[in-house]
């Protein structure tokens, strides 16, 4: 018999590039997601295919292969491979993947891919599932078979997403602590419909200026294991001993988690005006010190913040492309919609897609 499990993308409403850096993060999971519908098989084989469009691929369990191929089952592939590694004994399926999380937009449709199908394997094979475990073997697996050294937070967000909550975690004890969303507020998603590709763009060379700055950093400041030890007043002290461009990425993630740390605190407080500024602050961050943020993502940033009713807007995901949002008072949205729409298409000559956010649930079976 059939079951079927789905897994929600993510926005990041702050916290970018921290992930990797043992610092802290705020996701949620979003009404959208991967919907991994799997029908077991007598053998050890997995045949994937991805609504209907593609051609099948079949992939041997007891010989996964090792490495990316450049195919999108690469993540399936991976997410099988890693927790038969962990001892988990997998059963053959057939596996039929929808989704409705756009590819290539920053929400994450990677990671729903991975959970969905890990969560549906584990599932098959029986035995109780821990989220966390999962999560981490599908971020391993993209490390591994896909090529982009990710961080845990989308793999974390879409197992243990909660409706209504933003996530707040510590990506180094994988710690979470679920906030509210406070009422009355909308989450506003702004498609820029240009695409990044984390695998080929500059994530990993961004990743690999941190760690650089890591290995400088640990000469003066010994015991530091990752840019969440450092502070901004020892970055500034110590900028000298670091190459220019590593020091704009180590000022970024350093600043980010402080300004993580006071958006949770905003929250709390219900102060959505403070956490708002602090969203602003950081996509400049990524604008000027990470460069990952691009004309288009500026552009929607800029013309949600001229709206009435907007809190705060910035860039959310990897960068390159993408989507923004912005924080939003719900008798604002549908204006805010149209202008930031009208907008756009007037600065690029390209239609933003747009829509609400509602913070959803992580990974579930649903038939």
């Amino acid at each position: 018999m059939t079951r079927v499990f789905r897994a929600p993308g993510r926005v990041n409403l702050i916290g970018e590039h921290t992930d990797y850096n043992d610092g802290f993060v705020m996701p949620v999971a979003i009404d959208r997601g991967t919907t991994a519908a799997l029908t077991p098989r007598d053998d050890r084989t997995l045949v994937a295919r991805s609504g209907g469009r593609l051609p099948a691929v079949t992939i041997d369990l007891d010989d996964p292969g090792a490495g990316p191929t450049g195919s999108w089952t690469d993540y399936i592939r991976g997410v099988a491979a890693v927790l038969e590694r962990r001892g988990h004994r997998l059963t053959g399926a057939n596996v039929e993947i929808e989704s409705d999380v756009p590819p290539g937009s920053g929400l994450s449709s990677s990671a729903a891919l991975e959970v969905s199908t890990g969560f549906g394997l584990l599932d098959l094979a029986g035995g109780p599932i821990d989220l966390t475990e999962l999560a981490l073997a599908c971020q391993q697996a993209e490390h591994e078979f896909v090529g982009a050294r990710c961080g845990v937070m989308d793999q974390f967000i879409a197992c243990h997403g909660r409706t209504g909550h933003a996530v707040m975690l510590d990506t180094r004890t994988l710690t979470p602590e679920w906030l509210p969303i406070p009422d009355g507020i909308q989450i506003l998603i702004f498609n820029s419909m240009t695409k990044h590709a984390h695998a080929s763009s500059g994530y990993n060379e961004r990743r690999a200026d941190c760690e650089a700055g890591v290995r400088a950093l640990a000469r003066v400041l010994p015991g530091i294991r990752a840019l969440r030890d450092v502070g901004i007043e020892d970055l500034e002290a110590h900028r000298a001993s670091l190459d220019p461009r590593v020091y704009q990425r180590c000022r970024h993630v350093v600043t980010e988690n402080d300004r993580v740390l006071r958006a949770a605190d905003a929250l709390r407080r219900h102060d959505v005006q403070a956490f708002g500024a602090l969203m602003v602050e950081s996509h400049q961050s990524m604008r000027d010190d990470y460069k990952i943020s691009t004309r288009e993502l500026d552009v929607l940033v800029d013309a949600a913040l001229a709206c009435r009713g907007v809190h705060g807007a910035r860039m959310t995901g990897g960068g390159f492309g993408g989507c923004a949002i912005a924080l939003v008072d719900e008798e604002h949205a549908g204006d805010v919609t149209t202008q930031v729409r009208d907008r756009y298409r007037a600065a690029t000559g390209r239609t933003a897609d747009i829509y609400p956010c509602i913070a959803s649930d992580g990974v579930r079976r649903i038939a």
